[in-house]
């Protein structure tokens, strides 16, 4: 039996929260691995372990500006995906978006190679269909605190379809909804961050609204096999939503946080962002059938993990 030759791989956002888990995965299968990273985000201590693997490079540079490595697949990652971060500075975020995008399609058009989009369960907006099935268009505020990042995401996968039907470039579109897990930057801004953070130092831990809405949170392990099970699936591009379909409410989340971490902390009420929404859970019957995938960790499970990193990682 053959041996599988190794790829070149490149990785934008490579040294983000999952991005990070993703090189480990690839350079754990044989593979080379280019991470372009502009830290704007990212950390080199997500990465710090691999620098001494003669398989990795760190390129660091932004995805705005055209870039050209030989490869053989691009996962194309780069973006602030917490709304903290996204809305910092949302110009910007709309052009890595859109120009990233289009540099990294450029990119697979001159070589050749396969490429993957992490798009996001932002772009069904605050969903008038629950679950959320691939075939919906979604419900999206164009000129809301969230536009940034939901249409730029959601033009981006306009790139991606606009790219495969002109240039014959094999593509594939992943739909991430919200994921966890250690390397989750302790500034994060998302749910799973801030409750761990705030249960470990005993203080009140913030739910903003009733804590009535949902999500359905995806530990990142299962996340990351999803994403190569899509790269590594031939003719077949997407969308497809990759996420945990096991729906909790934000305050149940919290509530389970509090038991797990032994913490002292309350929950206190914040006013509820703009266009946060609702409701959140992927069908993932696409996946469940082309890709033969589904998540394997349980919230509980997942947590445990996570809570120990942030353990470790707060002084």
């Amino acid at each position: 039996m053959s041996k599988i030759k190794p790829k070149t791989i490149l990785v934008t956002g490579g040294a983000g929260f999952i991005g990070s888990h993703l090189c480990d995965k690839l350079l754990g299968r044989g593979n080379r691995i280019i991470c372009l990273d502009n830290l704007y985000t990212g950390s080199k201590s997500n990465i710090r372990h691999l620098f001494k693997n003669k398989k990795f490079k760190l390129v660091v540079a932004d995805v705005e500006d055209a870039f050209y490595f030989k490869i053989d697949e691009i996962y194309h990652l780069a973006c602030p995906a917490a709304p903290v971060w996204f809305q910092k500075n949302p110009i910007k975020t709309i052009k890595t978006s859109i120009w990233g995008s289009i540099n990294a399609l450029e990119l697979a058009k001159k070589t050749g190679a396969k490429i993957l989009f992490a798009s996001t369960s932002e772009v069904y907006g605050d969903p008038k269909i629950h679950p959320q099935k691939e075939s919906y268009w979604g419900n999206v505020n164009p000129i809301g605190l969230r536009s940034c990042y939901d249409e730029g995401k959601r033009c981006a996968e306009s790139l991606f379809f606009n790219y495969l039907r002109k240039h014959k470039v094999d593509i594939k579109v992943a739909r991430i909804f919200n994921t966890y897990g250690p390397r989750m930057s302790v500034d994060d801004g998302r749910a799973v961050s801030n409750f761990i953070i705030q249960a470990l130092a005993g203080g009140k831990i913030t739910v903003y609204g009733s804590g009535r809405q949902t999500r359905s949170f995806c530990y990142v392990d299962d996340m990351i096999n999803g994403l190569v099970a899509l790269m590594e699936k031939e003719k077949f591009n997407g969308p497809v939503n990759l996420g945990n379909p096991t729906e909790f409410t934000i305050k149940e989340l919290a509530g389970l946080i509090i038991k797990m971490t032994g913490s002292g902390g309350r929950i206190v009420h914040a006013e509820l962002p703009d266009d946060d929404p609702a409701r959140r859970k992927p069908d993932i019957s696409l996946a469940r059938k082309i890709l033969g995938w589904r998540p394997k960790v349980n919230l509980a499970s997942g947590l445990e993990k996570t809570i120990d990193y942030y353990r470790k990682t707060i002084k």
